[in-house]
């Protein structure tokens, strides 16, 4: 086409949807006939804002959707940094600040919309602010360093992400919602009470039924947060986050037809009453409706580019289901989740002490003879959202015991067969026909999820459908009996055993350069946990050192566990369970000072719950002082040898159980492995410390030990297995050596023992080849490695302690470290410190009738 019948189309707006927007126009061929000019209020290019308070982790650079700041077709032009001020559809133009005129042929609004302040006495003092962009975050942030207390207007999606952006700058937090409930238009009153309670866990306050009346002015600038029949809460950050408005204001201007509650009325091709404009996302209204979400904005977004390229899409409504992690919470809403439709019914599983809720929203079919899911409500353990949102309006019927579908994992979930038309991805409505098309088409055939989702943007959103994605590619590649891609995740397209291979090879000390060497982008909580316990294993470094810390999950952060009340607990080791009275002193004495709850835990260690977390470092140079070092429970390492007290003590006892069991704690203590390791040894038959519950279990026989492997306890218990008999002390701690290092260097991330050795080809029996008859020729690598991981060991605790930059992380409040957090609570119980909210002693016998039913 030449350059005089070529057309312009301009596109005022860049967020996520107008940047979809020029990706499809690009990708479709439309720039073959248009130039295309894309105008920006802001000064970045468009970026992520679903995932909008991770900015305060990785920066505006991670977020951007268009790194390069400009597009790669030149006939795309990106104008940043300026408003349009107006248009006019009788000359077709538009005009931008600053005075450039631009004629155009077709336009495009997407203006998105502007958050919603209510017009309350005090609402634009100074330390007010929004919620909706990054210059909005660094104000945020910059008001934050002077203040310590933060109120966020609003309970909905932003609100609660706002919140989450004030507790991670170290505010106390308050969340005020009019609603009598948190989420109220995703989730029902007993998810949102679930919600609340997992939030207030927190150390956040949360105000529900609670109208603001004012805020307070206080020399000058926020002072507090007045509200109508409750007391006002002292404050000096205010963000507003009551929900969001149109911005349509263009439209307006330039005549157009509205929708009745605001927004850019348009009909099913996205078209306005001008046959020459269109509106897309937040300021467009479908049918007099306004979509909140960035999922419908991209479906207008394709409709759109189709119509201008002459094709018959249409917009004709969108799944509203979203799935978000709230402060560290999963919260799913799909369908019908409040059960508005005739007929419908609900069932639930509520686990109180979990803090899991979940309900699904079911309706007979239209046989009359099963039942059909139309919605559902998710809190706390969403992991099922993947299966069951694409069920919603799949006419699937329902298996036999639904309950199933909800219940904990380890009641098994049953297989579901989803149709080729269900809609897998709702954010880019890809369907899993879409998707087998993409695996299964004759030529560049995609071979891997991640593939699929460049190919079809199926999880590239919100990422919620990944795991079902990965699937559905799965079972399909198995189906056809190809090999099925095992990927870490969708920045590493490699096993954890390949990973872990790479680093080895390269001696990569750094988390980026392995991204940028094997992977792609910045990581997630699935590849980041799993390379630092990689890191961890081959370097012996300190998990809180500059290149890691960022990387670990809350534990292994701050090298303890975390507790339901925002405590942790210390757990100091004591190998074998064998300890001086000396040293029982001092664990009494710091439990008693620092008012800890005490506890003997069932690996024959002392568990002190209850401290705060400034109050770590003191409690550790008070154990290390004593000769006390870190007993790891936090990590995925080595947990405890468990002993019982063997021929030192026991008539029975035909070996030294409790030596053999301090030798094998203190050779692998601070081990990082996929997952944790226990282990156990007892002194005879009689088996009295559990040895084979255990990873790896030694029970003594009159001609030495044998050694059991794979055996686990918890939710699946499964019992070791005998891997070799009456050894000698020097070749058991040979084979452990190897049979731990063979499955730290090959299992998968998260993987047990036991289901790892039932994943390799042979099982046992091949675990049995390389480490007691060195098949492969790796025994001498594998035990030099242990070897390494001995000399290497340091304790985490004396090391924290002697870094002053690493103790700069343990306080409550960055800005005001002296501050203990005022949310966390204590009552007493049984002589002892518990968590306020924690529910009250349990009483038996008289209470309840003899011959009562039980």
């Amino acid at each position: 086409m030449s350059p005089k019948t070529r057309k312009t189309l301009v596109v005022a707006g860049h967020g996520m949807v107008g940047h979809r927007f020029v990706q499809a126009a690009i990708e479709r061929g439309l720039t073959e006939t248009y130039d295309v000019i894309v105008v920006g209020e802001e000064s970045r290019a468009a970026y992520d804002r679903v995932a909008l308070t991770s900015f305060f982790e990785v920066g505006a650079d991670e977020l951007s959707l268009l790194p390069g700041g400009q597009y790669d077709d030149p006939r795309v032009r990106l104008v940043l940094d300026t408003a349009v001020e107006g248009f006019d559809p009788e000359t077709r133009t538009v005009l931008l600040a600053g005075g450039e005129v631009i004629s155009y042929d077709e336009l495009v609004l997407a203006t998105g919309a502007s958050p919603f302040v209510p017009p309350v006495p005090g609402h634009d003092l100074p330390g007010c602010f929004v919620y909706r962009t990054i210059d909005d975050l660094e104000a945020i942030r910059e008001a934050a360093a002077g203040a310590r207390v933060g109120v966020v207007i609003g309970g909905g999606l932003l609100g609660l992400e706002a919140a989450n952006a004030l507790a991670q700058l170290g505010l106390e937090t308050h969340v005020v919602e009019m609603a009598p409930r948190l989420m109220a238009v995703q989730v029902d009153a007993a998810g949102g009470a679930t919600l609340a309670r997992h939030i207030e866990k927190l150390g956040l306050k949360v105000h529900t039924g609670a109208m603001t009346s004012e805020v307070v002015e206080k020399d000058g600038r926020v002072g507090a947060l007045a509200l109508k029949d409750e007391e006002p809460i002292p404050a000096e950050v205010v963000v507003f986050s009551a929900g969001i408005r149109p911005r349509d204001t263009l439209a307006r201007e330039a005549g157009l037809d509205l929708a009745e509650r605001g927004g850019v009325l348009v009909d099913e091709r996205c078209r306005t009453s001008d046959p020459h404009v269109w509106a897309i996302g937040e300021c467009a209204a479908p049918g007099g409706r306004m979509y909140g979400l960035v999922a419908p904005g991209y479906a207008m977004a394709e409709v759109v580019v189709d119509a201008l390229l002459g094709g018959p899409g249409e917009f004709t409504g969108a799944d509203m289901s979203t799935k978000l992690k709230l402060l560290g919470v999963d919260v799913a809403s799909f369908g019908d989740a409040h059960a508005t439709t005739v007929g419908a019914l609900e069932l639930v599983f509520a686990d109180a002490v979990a803090g899991h809720y979940k309900k699904l929203v079911v309706l007979e079919n239209e046989a009359g003879d099963g039942t059909v899911l139309i919605g559902g409500v998710l809190v706390g353990d969403a992991s099922a959202y993947g299966v069951l949102r694409p069920m919603v309006a799949s006419g699937i019927e329902l298996p036999a015991n639904p309950e199933d579908l909800i219940l904990p994992a380890s009641r098994g979930v049953p297989e579901i067969g989803l149709p080729d038309e269900a809609v897998v991805c709702s954010c880019n409505n890809v369907t899993k026909a879409t998707i087998l098309e993409h695996v299964s088409r004759e030529e560049t055939p995609c071979t891997d999820a991640t593939c699929v989702t460049k190919c079809s943007g199926a999880g590239s959103t919100c990422g919620s459908c990944k795991a079902g994605v990965k699937k559905i590619v799965e079972d399909h590649f198995a189906s056809v009996g190809k090999v099925v891609d095992r990927s870490l995740c969708e920045h590493f397209p490699l096993t954890r055993q390949e990973l872990f291979d790479v680093i080895a090879v390269h001696g990569y000390t750094r988390f980026d350069d392995v991204v940028e060497g094997h992977g792609r982008g910045r990581g997630c909580d699935i590849c980041k946990p799993t390379v630092a316990s990689i890191l961890a294993s081959q370097l012996n470094g300190h998990v809180l050192d500059a290149a890691a810390r960022t990387l670990q999950d809350t534990n292994d952060a701050y090298l303890a566990n975390i507790q339901r009340n925002g405590t942790y607990s210390v757990v100091p080791r004591i190998p074998g369970g064998e300890i001086t009275p000396e040293k029982l002193i001092v664990i009494g004495e710091v439990a008693r000072d620092f008012d800890l709850y005490t506890k003997i835990t069932g690996g024959q260690r002392i568990d002190l719950f209850g401290s705060r977390m400034e109050q770590l470092p003191q409690i550790w140079q008070r154990l290390v002082d004593a000769g006390f070092e870190s007993g790891h429970a936090y990590g995925k390492s080595l947990r405890t040898v468990k002993s019982c007290v063997g021929s030192t003590w026991c008539r029975y006892g035909v070996q030294d159980s409790v030596g053999l069991a301090i030798a094998l704690e203190l050779r692998y203590r601070g081990l990082r492995s996929p997952h944790k390791l226990k282990g156990g040894v007892s002194g005879c038959a009689r088996e009295c410390a559990e040895a084979r519950s255990k990873d790896f279990g030694v029970i003594a026989t009159e001609k030495g030990w044998n050694l059991f492997v794979a055996g686990n306890g918890g939710a699946a218990p499964v019992h070791a297995r005998l891997l070799a008999g009456d050894l000698d002390t020097e070749t058991l701690v040979r084979y452990l050596d190897r049979f731990l290092m063979y499955y730290i260097r090959t299992a998968d991330r998260l993987q047990r023992t036991a289901p790892w050795v039932d994943s390799l080809e042979g099982g046992l029996e091949r675990v049995r080849e390389v480490v007691v008859d060195d098949v492969l020729g790796l025994g001498s690598e594998l035990e030099a490695a242990m070897a390494s991981h001995v000399e290497g060991y340091f304790d985490e605790w004396a090391a924290t302690l002697e870094d002053p930059d690493k103790l700069a992380r343990f306080v409550s409040f960055v800005n005001a470290p002296d501050t203990p957090d005022p949310h966390i609570t204590f009552r007493e119980e049984r002589d002892q410190a518990v968590p306020g909210d924690s529910a009250g002693p349990v009483s038996l016998g008289a209470s309840i009738p003899v011959g009562a039913p039980q």
